[in-house]
């Protein structure tokens, strides 16, 4: 039963990513936020400058995501990736992330999507994209593409 509601899940957020990628947002086609499932994590850097009192100037939407884990689930052997999306524009925006699963020998094992929607500026999200492969061993797991867009 539960590879049944995973499975459903995953069809279930693919049909949302190519609904929001129709949509026109701001999008990136390079994430740079990237983690191995030894636990590390990249940080994306985060500019200085101020747009107002409060907002980073020029954030990307892949600035707003990070990697928090990476993982092979042990009751799938599926890779998944914990991410805390943080809505660093000024309106209240809706996710869809794409995040890219990687084996220790650099071959790709496949892709899973996180979405989040009217999350409010300086709001975050705890989120997760699960890969439908099996994999084993150690994995890496990076953003490879955020779409942000008002809500």
């Amino acid at each position: 039963m539960p590879v049944i509601l995973a499975v459903v899940g995953v069809f279930v957020v693919l049909i949302v990513a190519v609904v929001i990628t129709q949509n026109d947002g701001d999008s990136s086609p390079d994430g740079k936020s990237s983690t191995r499932s030894s636990g590390k994590v990249a940080d994306a850097p985060v500019e200085e400058d101020t747009k107002g009192p409060d907002r980073p100037k020029d954030l990307k939407p892949e600035d707003d995501v990070k990697i928090t884990a990476c993982e092979v689930e042990s009751a799938l052997s599926w890779p998944s990736a914990k991410l805390t999306i943080t809505n660093q524009s000024s309106d209240t925006s809706n996710y869809l992330v794409s995040v890219e699963f990687v084996d220790a020998q650099g071959v790709r094992i496949g892709e899973g999507f996180a979405a989040t929607n009217n999350l409010a500026p300086d709001r975050s999200a705890k989120v997760a994209a699960q890969g439908t492969a099996e994999a084993k061993g150690e994995i890496t797991c990076k953003v490879t593409k955020v779409t942000r867009y008002a809500s």
